[in-house]
């Protein structure tokens, strides 16, 4: 392996481990960029055993320890990596545009710099944080965790998710965390500020690991956190494992709402971010005819340019050519029989390097519970269908966001009732809107922890 390459060790409880097996990360291009130690699951087993063993810090120590964390993230030579090199490097491993790094980046260190407040949030009203709290001495419900040691198998699509694990290392879990072999560098960067900054590398460890080994990661934890697709989510769904999958949002617009009036929201809903989130709109339903509006859609996408990833300018993302190819032919056989407005020739954009841009697509579909309109892909990739309200919530379930533009109390409290939507944004606001403290798929705090009455004298 050349002497250029990144470095990129295990950390284990006993600090950074160098293991025999690694492999190498590349960029878009195919390039190597990286080489990481793949651990074996002698390793992973006493690793977790070591965590179960190890104390929490006390809450105070440890939301201290979490907000000079954020500034070591932000600030400091990590690994021989500045902050400007890392969110670089990010960008040519995963392809998400240099702006959409920054973006999530700053979100992760406001995650620890929030982290007081926002983990706190889904603490029950009627519940204290400590059983010393004065309220226990005439009885108190107290929340307290359900477990010790949390296990998460993190996505490489996006930085953003390593925003929310750290919620669980301020509820005083030891969190384990296996990182995406397409882009790892996010959580050893969070995870070596993190000992940095107080917690103990017996109290939170980064364990790359083959498929094998990544089982034994979860079924050491108490609780774990997963992300992946429909898979993932039917074999973890009811079980001590919380599954992260697509998130399928949408944007409704009811009879009597000019689209043209939010058409910048719609269209930003659809392309913020590169499109690679699942709080990207996927389905824009229309009661009305719904051509005109994709057809709009359309015209402000391909206007989006065809930039590398590391350009400032960049909105979209960028794959390497054989990985972007594959998308292509799968959206291209499921789109067979829609009426494309854009894409409909394929959208695949090859920079010359060996890498390409994943350029937008809308399709048209002649009826809202069309199987198009489940279909989620990591580009701005969205589908157009007509809805009335005789079709009912059905079309517009299964939502991580859903974006009404409405007052029609009625239907908000159909949707609001909807257990299969997640979250309900109502008026112009964009399905992609989300800040520290109010709930993404749930709190995890509600997974995490319980409720114990305490009195005492």
């Amino acid at each position: 392996m050349s002497s250029a390459l990144i470095t990129l060790d295990a950390l284990g409880p006993s600090g950074p481990f160098r293991a025999r097996k690694r492999t190498t990360v590349t960029d878009v291009t195919g390039a190597p960029v990286a080489e990481l130690s793949l651990v074996p699951k002698l390793f992973v087993t006493r690793a977790m055993t070591a965590l179960r063993k190890a104390s929490s810090l006390p809450a105070a120590e440890r939301m201290a320890a979490l907000e000079r964390a954020g500034r070591i993230f932000a600030e400091e030579v990590i690994d021989g990596l500045s902050f400007l090199d890392y969110e670089h490097t990010v960008s040519r491993v995963s392809g998400v545009p240099i702006g959409v790094v920054r973006a999530a980046t700053a979100a992760i260190v406001e995650a620890t710099e929030q982290s007081r407040y926002a983990a706190f949030q889904a603490r029950p009203v009627g519940a204290v944080d400590d059983w010393r709290a004065d309220a226990t001495r005439n009885g108190s419900a107290v929340w307290t965790r359900r477990g010790d040691v949390f296990a998460v198998h993190a996505a490489g699509n996006h930085p953003g998710p390593h925003s929310l694990w750290v919620e669980a290392l301020a509820l005083g879990y030891r969190v384990a965390v296996r990182p995406s072999r397409r882009e790892p560098f996010t959580p050893h960067r969070l995870i070596s500020a993190l000992r940095a900054a107080g917690f103990g590398d017996d109290q939170v460890v980064l364990l790359p690991t083959d498929y094998e080994a990544a089982d034994e990661i979860l079924r050491s934890a108490d609780y774990g956190l997963v992300y992946g697709g429909d898979d993932v989510v039917r074999k973890y769904a009811g079980t001590r494992v919380l599954p992260q999958g697509p998130g399928r949002s949408k944007m409704l617009v009811p009879a009597g709402v000019d689209w043209r009036d939010h058409i910048d929201t719609i269209v930003d809903s659809i392309s913020h971010q590169g499109g690679v989130a699942c709080i990207n709109a996927t389905t824009v339903l229309i009661d009305g005819d719904p051509a005109p509006l994709a057809e709009a859609i359309a015209e402000r996408l391909a206007l989006i340019p065809s930039l590398p990833p590391e350009d400032d300018k960049a909105v979209l993302a960028v794959q390497p050519v054989e990985g972007a190819r594959a998308i292509e032919a799968f959206l291209l056989a499921k789109a067979a029989g829609t009426k494309a407005h854009l894409g409909g020739d394929g959208i695949v954009e090859e920079l010359g390097d060996g890498s390409a841009v994943l350029r937008p697509a809308v399709h048209q579909l002649d009826r809202p519970d069309a199987e198009q309109a489940g279909i989620e892909l990591p580009f701005p990739c969205v589908w157009v269908a007509p809805w009335s309200p005789a079709d009912g919530v059905g079309p517009l379930r299964n939502s991580l966001v859903l974006t009404a533009f409405t007052d029609d109390e009625a239907l908000i409290d159909e949707l609001l009732a909807e257990p299969t939507i997640s979250n309900v944004y109502l008026g112009d606001h964009p399905t992609y809107w989300i800040r520290p403290g109010v709930p993404h798929d749930g709190y995890l705090g509600e997974f995490l922890m319980r409720t114990k009455t305490v009195i005492r004298d």
